[in-house]
């Protein structure tokens, strides 16, 4: 099946939470990724309990049985008071100083996988762009300023989320490993990253 870029998700895919009914009717959702893929099987209904996270998934329209994509949500912060000054300053130049804050709202990207039989189509960023235009509906029951992920910290990864007008909260692995309490000889598997939803 050929598809285009343009428009997939409206031509083609319809849109749901991702609930015990859905995985019993879909196939088993696979992106390739062992971690994510036993996420969505086995765990996301857990977090959506617990109230930890809640996901959402996007099917074909043609047959619902098909999972395209998938993703997690959560509340989330980012504590400006721990950043290094540099940080901080990058983090909030477009807020007005007189709403500055110590802490600001954030939406956490938990988890976000696509397809791996969907991969190369442009799946991943009109995925990210629909959660951002999503979050800035005035329709939302919480307002959130940033959109943020802990990013794997591999090269793909990374260039995916910066493509997608995604941030690094620390200039460096280094700077990040030193807020975290993580000593110089670990390697660092995730990157923080933030969107600014009003840039």
């Amino acid at each position: 099946m050929r598809l285009s870029k343009s428009n997939f998700f409206n031509s083609i895919l319809t849109f749901s939470p991702l609930n015990k009914d859905v995985l019993n009717l879909c196939s088993p959702f696979s992106c390739g990724d062992k971690d994510l893929d036993d996420f969505f099987q086995n765990d996301a209904i857990n977090y959506d309990n617990q109230l930890l996270g809640r996901s959402y998934c996007y099917r074909l329209k043609e047959d619902k049985t098909v999972i395209v994509c998938a993703f997690t949500l959560s509340n989330s912060s980012i504590d400006s008071r721990h950043l290094p000054n540099n940080r901080r300053k990058k983090l909030t130049e477009n807020i007005p100083h007189e709403k500055s804050l110590f802490s600001y709202p954030a939406t956490l990207i938990g988890r976000l996988g696509v397809n791996r039989d969907f991969i190369g189509k442009g799946i991943g960023t009109e995925l990210l762009d629909f959660i951002k235009l999503w979050l800035l509906d005035r329709e939302n029951r919480t307002a959130c300023r940033f959109l943020t992920v802990d990013a794997y910290n591999n090269e793909r990864t990374l260039k995916y989320y910066e493509n997608s007008g995604f941030k690094y909260l620390f200039s460096s692995e280094q700077q990040e490993k030193h807020y975290i309490g993580m000593t110089e000889d670990k390697d660092i598997k995730t990157r923080l990253m933030y969107f600014d939803l009003l840039q």
